[in-house]
């Protein structure tokens, strides 16, 4: 630990202008590191407005995040989508609400596989991939069609084309069946622009995911998500009342900047900064309803997850009993959600 004399010899030597600083009681304290200004959002996320969110895994963790906090939000009905192509076919496909058909399957190494969905929706058995996807498309279309906002993710510019079509997911196809590109951001704007122009009353929230593509080379993972942030805010300058950027991207490579912040690969961002990067988006884009609502539901959460040594005590019932309490009361608070699997589960 330095001595707090060491402190103030560090305070002196970095005293220059550059480098910011604090005043606590006529003290300077020292800030090491550069913090991510989020400019003020025209609208909060209310606990009764109803969001889709579509993109990369990082979506889920955000948009999974708000559905495990009650809140109504559909989440990646195709899957994760990586590249703004893919993203916007599904929101197209969405709109449209047309149903998939057996046709628009293909079969590979003995699983059926649908070019616009990830990978988990591939099997064995053809006609229940194509349930499961239409069923995911009805509660898609139903939760954009409702939605007040949506939440897409842009992972990547790189894009794979087959036959001149651009797909969501490879399959772990040939490399020789598909030609790689990336796109150009107007490209990138005019595919998306139309998705916006087709909803226009909604709001569109814009995030670049931090996940490093390592496949692609650093330096082209670099070049990438370059193309996405121009293309992002240029699609901001077009609709400047309705599309919005939430920096996920810059808040891990330039506000926490630091490798103890991704997970074991070096590319994924860790629990403590996807914890950090939900901070930030609760603070500048949930209203306050929505943030006592998303802690009341993890505390039961976490008091369905623990594990009693002695589970037949009066202590114990007791502490199911007072849970049980708040359930209702929450329940009763947000009429609007369902608090079913909670209140069976401390009954």
């Amino acid at each position: 630990m330095l001595h707090i004399a060491g402190i103030f010899r560090l305070q002196r030597l970095f005293s220059k202008k550059t480098v910011p600083a604090t005043f606590i009681d006529n003290k300077t304290v020292m800030e090491f590191r550069i913090t991510v200004e989020i400019p003020a959002y025209p609208f909060r996320i209310e606990p009764e407005h109803t969001g889709l969110a579509l993109g990369s895994c990082f979506a889920a963790h955000i948009g999974g995040w708000l559905r495990d906090g009650k809140l109504p939000v559909v989440v990646n009905p195709f899957g994760a989508l990586y590249n703004p192509a893919g993203i916007a076919q599904a929101v197209e496909r969405l709109d449209s609400g047309r149903a998939f058909e057996a046709a628009e399957l293909f079969e590979y190494n003995g699983l059926w596989h649908s070019a616009l969905h990830h990978g988990d929706f591939s099997g064995t058995d053809r006609e229940a991939v194509l349930g499961t996807i239409n069923r995911t498309l009805a509660e898609g279309t139903q939760a954009l069609r409702q939605a007040d906002y949506l939440l897409l993710t842009l992972g990547t510019a790189w894009v794979y084309e087959q036959r001149g079509e651009i797909v969501a997911n490879c399959h772990k196809l040939p490399a020789r069946e598909f030609v790689r590109r990336r796109m150009e951001t107007t490209e990138i704007v005019d595919r998306l622009a139309a998705c916006i122009e087709q909803r226009p009353e909604k709001h569109w929230i814009l995030t670049v995911s931090p996940v490093i593509h390592r496949g692609d080379g650093l330096i082209e993972n670099q070049l990438s998500k370059a193309t996405l942030i121009v293309a992002a805010h240029e699609l901001i300058r077009r609709f400047p009342e309705r599309v919005h950027y939430f920096p996920a991207y810059e808040i891990l490579t330039g506000e926490l900047r630091d490798y103890r912040f991704y997970t074991d690969d070096m590319c994924h961002p860790s629990p403590v900064a996807i914890s950090c990067i939900r901070e930030r988006f609760s603070a500048e884009l949930l209203a306050p309803k929505s943030v006592r609502l998303l802690a009341a539901v993890d505390e039961l959460h976490r008091a369905m997850a623990h594990r009693p040594i002695h589970p037949n005590s009066k202590a114990h019932a007791d502490f199911r009993n007072e849970m049980l309490t708040r359930t209702k009361a929450l329940q009763k608070q947000y009429p609007h959600i369902d608090l079913a699997m909670e209140n069976n589960f401390f009954s």
